[in-house]
């Protein structure tokens, strides 16, 4: 079973709703937890918002919009926010979800329930 399932296509997105853009993420996972890295340059911690509703986890980042002096001969980068919706599996324990930002990536550590956590049993006589 996929623990995060991606519901947004970013195609779809980016047709849907042109004022946003999709991030590209990175999702690993250790022994106790899945780690979420998503890619928000010119995003601030101010500009974050992690928000948990049922199992729908979604990531929002709002840049500053930022105006050269000058007319702009060429841009590549567009003002446009960032979002992404994931489902989370029953295996993410929702009460520990945590997230920091740190030079335009988002970090969400989502830790897994004590129960599905390896663990080593002693065995006694």
């Amino acid at each position: 079973m996929n623990t995060l399932t991606k519901t947004d296509d970013p195609r779809a997105v980016a047709r849907a709703e042109p004022t946003t853009v999709v991030p590209n993420v990175d999702i690993s996972e250790t022994k106790d937890a899945y780690l979420l890295e998503a890619d928000m340059p010119g995003v601030s911690k101010n500009g974050i918002e992690v928000l948990l509703e049922g199992n729908e986890l979604t990531i929002v980042g709002r840049r500053a919009a930022k105006r050269p002096e000058g007319a702009a001969l060429h841009q590549e980068s567009a003002d446009r926010d960032f979002r992404r919706t994931f489902v989370l599996d029953p295996v993410v324990d929702a009460v520990k979800i945590s997230a920091q930002i740190e030079q335009g990536v988002l970090t969400v550590r989502l830790p897994k329930t004590e129960k599905v956590t390896p663990r080593r049993i002693k065995v006694t006589d």
